[in-house]
């Protein structure tokens, strides 16, 4: 295939690449402090649909909201983001979320269900907003700092994977900590992600290994053992993601050219 992007190259380093939910739209973002849409699929040349330009604003991620119509961004150094209302066709900045005392804003999470995105704050901060009104519903802690949170696909939980290799579960509902449990032999938590049939938790840490668990086993035991340990990574594991079907689980790190495992 052509490159997605070919229409558009990025000026600067991307930092994500996502599928339109439904339609055959490719998403780029990054450094560059811009976001562009690209058809897929259908013409030789993969056109260009539209970009825009977010000025001072180098992008740290960007995501489609689950019903496509919108594209959320994070910087690199702000306490604000960007909501793109692609039906709009707006810009809507959210300068500040109130009760949400950070200076940098950079990772989050959007819930399956489109109702929730979870803003990964530092010190251990986890902020609970409404997808709807970007307003906040609450606060969560873990100890340490928090590095990488996930949904479960019904919405229901959130699995937060903590600097110290400690993962905490919590209810999305009553925002309680259900359960927690240590990783097994993870000196530094990087990545966590739960597989579309809620059926396994993979979590990567800095030193390249990926553990694979059952979500029976997390949520019932403190030092859950894991089904498989993948250590083909040799840098830091800072990707996880399962393919729609279970099937597959790809792992990556950034740290090196080339570091993607599909296992």
């Amino acid at each position: 295939c052509l490159p997605a992007n070919q229409e558009r190259f990025a000026n600067g380093k991307l930092v994500a690449v996502q599928f339109h939910p439904s339609a055959q739209v490719v998403m780029t973002a990054g450094h560059d402090r811009s976001v562009s849409l690209f058809q897929v699929g259908t013409f030789p040349q993969n056109p260009k649909i539209q970009s825009i330009y977010l000025e001072s604003f180098p992008i740290y991620k960007a995501r489609f909201s689950v019903d496509g119509e919108q594209v959320i961004a994070t910087g690199t150094h702000h306490s604000m983001f960007f909501v793109y209302d692609m039906m709009a066709g707006s810009i809507i900045p959210i300068p500040k979320v109130r009760g949400v005392e950070e200076k940098f804003l950079r990772n989050f999470e959007l819930s399956p269900d489109g109702s929730f995105m979870l803003l990964i704050g530092t010190s251990g901060y986890l902020h609970l907003l409404s997808m709807k009104t970007k307003e906040l519903i609450s606060t969560m802690k873990v100890n340490g700092r928090c590095t990488a949170s996930a949904f479960t696909p019904d919405s229901s939980k959130i699995y937060s994977y903590s600097k110290e290799g400690e993962v905490f579960i919590w209810d999305v509902r009553s925002r309680k900590c259900l359960h927690k449990f240590e990783d097994e032999g993870s000196l530094e938590g990087k990545c966590i992600a739960v597989s579309k049939n809620n059926q396994y938790v993979a979590c990567g840490s800095s030193s390249g290994v990926v553990n694979l668990y059952t979500t029976d086993v997390c949520l019932k035991e403190n030092r859950p053992k894991p089904v498989k340990a993948i250590m083909n990574l040799v840098t830091s594991a800072t990707c996880v993601t399962f393919n729609p079907t279970t099937e597959i689980l790809a792992v990556a790190s950034r740290d090196t050219d080339e570091a993607v495992k599909l296992v």
